[in-house]
């Protein structure tokens, strides 16, 4: 079992029965599971606020087994992974979790904080100077909530987690992430397959800042990234950096057909208009029904140096042409004369297109909605009781 089929089913049986999680800890081992999911804590755990450094154990039992994993927690450092062995640990708490009820705290359904699936054993021995215990107190109080912070499905926005990763979505040029929220909040408890080209970094920074953000975003979700360049030191559990060129159909398609299908995908890469549109023609097929394609940085349609159109109406090939294409195949089934042969793929599948400024979500179903009858000539309509296309026109002249 590879680790990435490991966590893609660890992630599924956050809403499964027992069964399910018994029958992966026979096949991959309690030590390998655990160590997926303290990984997955501590990818979560929000930066420790206490100023004394605490040892905490976090312990995760399957029958008579037990994996533990201490950390040690303190203001300004990097939680920090210690050998339990190691005659300087001081465990100052423990938190025990059966396998199952962690599996479900972090890929079931998002819910509030609560303490009855755990053990919580607060200052397991005394301090040897009982003249630092109210400082001991507190920094281990502040370190149990810190490692709890990571322990659940629920988490900031994606305002806040863009900021906190680095992301250029929020309070940046740009204002994304209100938009994301509006359309992504159906998907965050949902095992969901993104996709986004485009992990960004400058002179020596690997970036990935929103593939972070997406991955705390989506509790449940895997998360692949699309770079020219080899970002493969981003990779950890539930993320993934691919390489390849988003201007090569062949490359998107190779892809898709080995990580998709997905259930989002962010053009957020070049933005040169050539790639955009090649990039929606190879992927929009890899997109699942009621996922979303989403097209960033719209404003280059308008830029020569993307491939834009100067002025203030762009050209068909540009990004903002794509959207209105769209448009156009989103009411095939108005078109007057029928056209001849199937539809395309966006004719059939494309069901709603939102815009904002410099963004566009493109829903993806079943685009089946009928027009009009086209029996209905100006005798049905006067049978319906309604004035007819002409009387309408001749109204309207009378006004």
């Amino acid at each position: 079992m590879t680790p990435d089929s490991l966590v893609e089913r660890l992630v599924l049986t956050g809403t499964a029965p027992d069964s399910e999680i018994i029958l992966l800890v026979k096949e991959a081992g309690l030590q390998r599971l655990a160590g997926v999911l303290v990984d997955e804590v501590l990818f979560r755990c929000e930066d420790p606020v206490n100023t004394t450094a605490v040892d905490v154990a976090l312990e995760v039992t399957h029958g008579d087994e037990l994996r533990r994993t201490v950390l040690r927690m303190v203001r300004g450092e990097p939680i920090r992974v210690l050998d339990a062995d190691d005659p300087s640990v001081l465990i100052r708490r423990h938190f025990r979790f059966a396998l199952p009820d962690l599996v479900r705290r972090l890929y079931g359904p998002a819910q509030p904080p609560h303490s009855r699936d755990f053990t919580d054993v607060f200052l397991p021995e005394r301090p040897a100077d009982l003249s630092e215990l109210p400082q001991i107190l507190q920094a281990t109080h502040q370190a149990g909530g810190t490692l709890l912070s990571g322990c659940t499905t629920g988490g900031p926005g994606l305002g806040a987690l863009s900021v906190a990763y680095g992301s250029d979505k929020w309070a940046s040029f740009h204002w994304y992430t209100q938009h994301y929220e509006h359309h992504f909040a159906r998907y965050r408890d949902r095992p969901v397959r993104v996709l986004e080209i485009g992990i960004g970094g400058y002179a020596g920074d690997l970036g990935g800042p929103s593939l972070k953000m997406w991955k705390r975003y989506f509790h449940r979700g895997l998360v692949y990234g699309l770079d020219l360049f080899d970002k493969s030191a981003l990779d950890q559990p539930r993320l993934t950096a691919l390489t390849g060129d988003q201007g090569d159909p062949d490359t998107l398609r190779e892809l898709a057909e080995k990580h998709g299908p997905f259930d989002i995908i962010i053009d957020d890469g070049s933005h040169e208009n050539e790639h955009v549109r090649i990039s929606f023609d190879a992927l929009f097929p890899y997109v699942r029904p009621g996922g979303l394609y989403v097209i960033e940085d719209l404003q280059t349609a308008y830029w020569p140096r993307f491939g834009g159109t100067a002025g203030a109406e762009t050209a068909p090939d540009t990004s903002i042409g794509l959207l209105k294409r769209l448009l156009d195949d989103l009411h095939y089934a108005e078109f007057d004369p029928k056209p001849e042969g199937a539809r395309t793929v966006t004719q059939a599948q494309v069901i709603a297109v939102h815009t904002y400024h410099n963004i566009a979500f493109v829903e993806k179903g079943v685009n089946g909605e009928s027009s009009i009858p086209a029996w209905m000539d100006d005798e049905a309509w006067k049978a319906l009781g309604a004035i007819t296309p002409e009387e309408g026109r001749e109204l309207g002249r009378s006004r």
